[in-house]
């Protein structure tokens, strides 16, 4: 039952000395400010960056449209870059990068600003102009940091694909996003290897009609064909030339595509205005980032998380970022605890799975290193199960004698916390918090009616905020969605419950969507993979309870007249979906079936598969066809 889980009786307080230097103080005031006026409360926070011409208006909502700053012009990189190089922060470390294998590379807001500013040069000279969309398939690198400011900065609109997934992922998103060039790495590097991503490029724009493809080789130089260009040489043929293009406050920043229910993967687009406000004010209001500490986010830029708390957060608010390429457990489980000892991390912000793979290591990889400085260990991504928090608190923070353990709720389509604990109010192990500033979070049933504390439902949002996505790529009406499904609020697609202080605690999707490790997978994307090899005649995945993960994806297939069940099939099917969307998206398990369940419309019945797979009650099968 949803009551059961809203019964706690342990709740964990930050230490006084952090709440008394918290970056806000008071927490339900700052909250009541931002719903009694929401125009005044966020125009105030934008008044600290720099604008080419000032908005007319903080917000216009056309229900289901919202426009922030309107009439305003900026560009992003106006503040993440020449608003600190230009001032006191010119010779402050805007990044400290580090490889697997512990080599680093770190660079100056004035170092930075010379080098998105020569590769946006290069970016220009190849004909890239503002409004044209670029998509970046590269490893965890400065460069790809890099790549992703120039396009900003030109007005681009980049379009990052995790390079982990595989050439139908890459490619789809090519032709969606209507990209004409395309910058990629070769390899990356994971558990001491060099991963091959080239050949992933090659066979995703095989038969595409691109202008240029531009080639970070950090392996052997290969060969350059007609249209394809080298990242260096374009970079040594540049010269810093290229000031920020002045954009207005809603111009596209962004395209990230995630998955949904049913069809292709939606392209979520985040603006140059409203995105940087809101998600600066969080790096100060819920991380509670000072100017001086150095912030470790250790996700990918593949990944929300990594472009607004690896990328560009840290960056329009000055502060000084770690990030990592490479497995966090090698060369060894104790290698997240020797960075933050060698580079005096403060504050990271890192995932559920991170922190129970480190359960399952030990301490004794913690206890090796001096972690003094990490006073907040933020978590997203997947709902935080409280045996992992009290860890976390114990070994990480010294039983929370010297920091704390905040969760928080948000998707690739809120750009930022939306639901969270911050460090001035107590945290509920398993629950994400509070709704945060500017957020109205309700938990209701499918007509909008808001449904009593103590109950559980679907997880809404009642009015947009700034650093919300603008509209859906090419696609209105799927926008407009999110708007319809429930009337009158934002429907997150999360089952949820709520407690009499309004705590939420996410329970998990109400739709067709697996969460593995952090990472939303349309069971609509896996199946579509499984259909396309020869073997397979019907599909269903259902993710299945993971220690580590969270989910892991578990499939079920029906063969194809003269398939037999074998090994071989089994590995080579798990190798096709490998190849068609990456590693991620492969599933953990296969079950060859005769049949699966379905409706007498044709529907299959997932939750009959998971309720068997983990020995529940399926509930009403009246609908079944057989």
């Amino acid at each position: 039952m949803l009551e059961q889980i809203l019964q706690h009786d342990e709740v964990f307080k930050a230490p006084d000395s952090l709440i008394q230097q918290a970056n806000v103080q008071d927490f339900d005031a700052e909250y009541a400010r931002s719903i009694e006026d929401p125009e005044q409360f966020w125009g105030h926070w934008a008044e600290r960056y720099e604008w080419f011409k000032p908005w007319d208006e903080v917000m216009a909502w056309d229900y289901p449209n919202h426009r922030w700053f309107v009439g305003g012009e900026t560009n992003i990189t106006l503040n993440a870059l020449d608003r600190h190089a230009d001032g006191p922060n010119r010779n402050r470390l805007a990044f400290i990068w580090i490889a697997e294998d512990g080599s680093e590379r770190k660079v100056t807001y004035y170092e930075l600003r010379r080098l998105v500013s020569k590769f946006a040069s290069g970016l220009r000279r190849l004909g890239v102009k503002k409004g044209d969309t670029v998509v970046i398939y590269m490893p965890l690198t400065l460069e790809g940091v890099i790549a992703m400011l120039a396009c900003a900065r030109l007005g681009a609109i980049h379009s990052v694909v995790y390079a982990g997934m595989g050439v139908g992922a890459l490619r789809g998103r090519i032709e969606d996003a209507g990209a004409q060039v395309v910058i990629a790495g070769d390899i990356g590097m994971r558990r001491g290897k060099a991963v091959d991503l080239k050949s992933i490029v090659d066979q995703a724009v095989d038969g595409l009609s691109l202008r240029h493809i531009i080639w970070h080789q950090r392996g052997p130089k290969n060969e350059l064909h007609p249209g394809e260009v080298d990242f260096d040489t374009l970079m040594a043929e540049s010269l810093p030339d290229v000031a920020p293009e002045p954009v207005e406050s809603s111009h596209p920043l962004y395209i990230l595509y995630t998955s949904g229910s049913t069809g292709k993967p939606k392209g979520v687009v985040h603006v140059h205005g409203g995105y940087m406000v809101g998600t600066g004010y969080h790096l100060r209001a819920f991380f509670d980032v000072k100017d001086n500490d150095i912030f470790w986010a250790t996700s990918d830029i593949g990944w929300v998380v990594g472009h607004s708390y690896i990328v560009y957060a840290p960056l329009v608010e000055g502060v000084t970022s770690v990030f990592r390429e490479g497995a966090p457990d090698f060369p060894d489980p104790g290698v997240f605890w020797e960075c933050v000892e060698k580079y005096g991390v403060n504050v990271m912000f890192t995932a559920p799975t991170a922190v129970r793979m480190f359960m399952k290591f030990g301490p004794e990889y913690v206890e090796n290193y001096d972690l003094s400085t990490l006073r907040q260990v933020a978590v997203a991504g997947e709902p935080l199960n409280p045996e992992a928090m009290r860890w976390a608190m114990k070994y990480l923070l010294d039983d929370g004698k010297r920091g704390f353990v905040t969760d928080n709720w948000w998707q690739t389509e809120l750009g930022g916390p939306t639901v969270a604990t911050p460090i001035t109010k107590q945290a509920i192990p398993g629950s994400a918090g509070v709704s945060m500033p500017g957020v109205e979070a309700v938990i209701v049933d499918e007509t909008g009616t808001e449904v009593p504390k103590g109950k559980g439902g679907l997880l809404a949002l009642k009015r947009p905020f700034p650093h919300m996505m603008n509209t859906i790529w090419n696609d209105a009406e799927r926008y407009a969605q999110y708007w319809e499904e429930i009337p009158d609020v934002y429907a997150a697609g999360d089952v949820a419950s709520w407690d009499a202080d309004s705590y939420i605690t996410v329970l998990g999707r109400s739709d067709d969507v697996l969460n593995v490790a952090g990472h939303r997978i349309g069971t609509a994307d896996v199946e579509s993979a499984l259909i396309t090899h020869p073997a397979v005649a019907e599909s269903a995945v259902i993710g299945v309870p993971d220690p580590v993960k969270g989910e892991s994806i578990k499939a079920f297939i029906v063969l194809a007249l003269g398939q037999s069940e074998s090994e071989e099939v089994r590995r080579s099917i798990v190798d096709h979906v490998r190849r068609e969307l990456g590693p991620i998206a492969t599933p953990s398990g296969i079950t060859f079936v005769e049949k699966l369940p379905k409706t007498r419309s044709g529907k299959i019945v997932r939750r009959l598969l998971k309720a068997q797979e983990l020995g529940e009650d399926p509930g009403d099968l009246s609908t079944l066809e057989d």
